[in-house]
């Protein structure tokens, strides 16, 4: 069926992990209420079915919660085979499950290499694999990662973060040559400073002197991250791949 002018992913299957706050619940609301079906992951599966609720609620739209941790593969190969099921397909994965934690070079731990690459980059990559599994059958698909700013410019106290991000940028770039050939688009967008759970450990000086170095003069917000993925997963985008979109108000200037 020919997608609606006002929705245009009517009928498409979007899986979203990492969905159940943030930029994540953000993006599921975006996709929903562009005709989405959206199937939400976290790893507390009563709270990831409780927000698939309210994303269906709110846009009158189908929604699924699940509890997965991105780092078990048997657990993602598990998720996408089901919705592969129940579905018949998977359209656009939006690999948005990640972790944050600061220190200092001198003071990065091996277990906090382990969770952030861990997440991050094989996490990001397990979702990667199995939803280009399926998408290959009906070649036709979209991906996008959710890389960081941080990631291409660096910050003080966030090595192992910008290494697990910058990783997740040239990932998002070689799977995009690999996979275009299977009609498969992958893409990255790289948020800079958005008000989100992830920064409300930040000082005030230290957002105010970030926003101060942001063009746009502010923080952006998730509903502004989550349109523009929204915008990647669409027909708008069919010619669009293997970018990494900033959505950062300028900051990387």
């Amino acid at each position: 069926m020919t997608d609606l002018p006002d929705m245009p992913l009517h009928e498409r299957i979007c899986v979203v992990t990492g969905g159940t706050r943030g930029i994540g619940l953000a993006t599921a609301h975006a996709l929903a209420a562009a005709g989405a079906t959206v199937v939400l992951t976290g790893r507390d599966e009563a709270v990831a079915k409780e927000r698939a609720a309210e994303v269906a609620s709110e846009h009158g739209t189908r929604a699924a919660g699940h509890g997965v941790d991105i780092t078990d593969t048997a657990a993602v190969r598990a998720l996408f085979a089901s919705v592969a099921r129940e579905h018949g397909t998977v359209d656009c994965l939006v690999a948005n499950a990640g972790v944050l934690e600061d220190a200092l070079i001198g003071m990065i731990r091996d277990d906090l290499v382990d969770r952030m690459l861990g997440t991050n980059v094989a996490g990001t990559l397990a979702c990667l694999q199995a939803a280009a599994r399926v998408m290959m059958r009906k070649r036709r698909g979209a991906i996008v990662l959710l890389a960081s700013i941080v990631g291409e410019r660096g910050n003080a106290g966030q090595s192992a973060y910008a290494a697990s991000k910058g990783a997740v940028a040239a990932l998002a770039k070689s799977a995009a040559k690999e996979l275009g050939p299977h009609g498969i688009r992958v893409n990255a967008v790289a948020p800079g400073v958005i008000r989100t759970d992830m920064i409300a450990h930040l000082p005030d000086d230290v957002i105010a002197e970030r926003v101060g170095a942001t063009p746009l003069g502010r923080v952006g917000t998730a509903d502004e991250v989550a349109r523009v993925i929204r915008f990647l997963c669409g027909p708008d985008a069919d010619f669009v791949t293997g970018q990494i979109l900033g959505v950062d108000g300028g900051l990387v200037l």
